[in-house]
C-alpha cells in the first residue's frame, strides 16, 4: 500500500483526539526512542505526548490538517500507545476507537 492510498496518512483524527500516555522508560533520555521535548511529565513513571492534553488534543508531532493530509513528525519514534492504536483492524486502521475519534472531526468511518 502506497502513502497515498494510506488513508491515516490522509486522516490523524486519532491524533487529535485522544490524550496520550505513555511510560517514562520511553522516552530518550530513559533508554527509549520517544524525544523528550515532546512530552510532559506526570507521575508514577507515566509521561504525555504534548498537546494531547489540551482541549481539543491535538498532539504536537502532527502535522498537516486532520482529514485531509497529515504527517507524525516522530512517527518513527512514537511511544506505545500509538503503535498499538487499531491494531486489531485491517492496515492497523479502522477499528471502533477510529470511527470515534473520525466522528470528532466530522468524518465518516473508514470501510471495514
Amino acid at each position: 500500500m502506497s502513502d497515498d492510498d494510506n488513508a491515516c496518512r490522509r486522516c490523524g483524527a486519532c491524533c487529535g483526539s485522544f490524550r496520550v500516555d505513555f511510560a517514562r522508560d520511553e522516552l530518550q533520555s530513559e533508554g527509549g526512542q520517544v524525544p523528550d521535548g515532546l512530552a510532559v511529565d506526570l507521575h508514577g513513571g507515566l509521561c504525555r505526548l504534548r498537546g494531547t492534553d489540551h482541549s481539543p488534543p491535538r498532539c504536537a508531532a502532527l502535522t498537516g490538517t486532520i482529514g485531509q493530509r497529515v504527517a507524525c513528525g516522530i512517527h518513527e519514534w512514537r511511544p506505545s500507545p500509538c503503535r498499538e492504536f487499531g491494531l486489531r483492524a485491517p492496515f492497523g486502521f479502522g477499528d471502533e476507537a477510529c470511527a470515534r475519534a473520525r466522528a470528532r472531526h466530522g468524518l465518516p468511518p473508514l470501510p471495514g
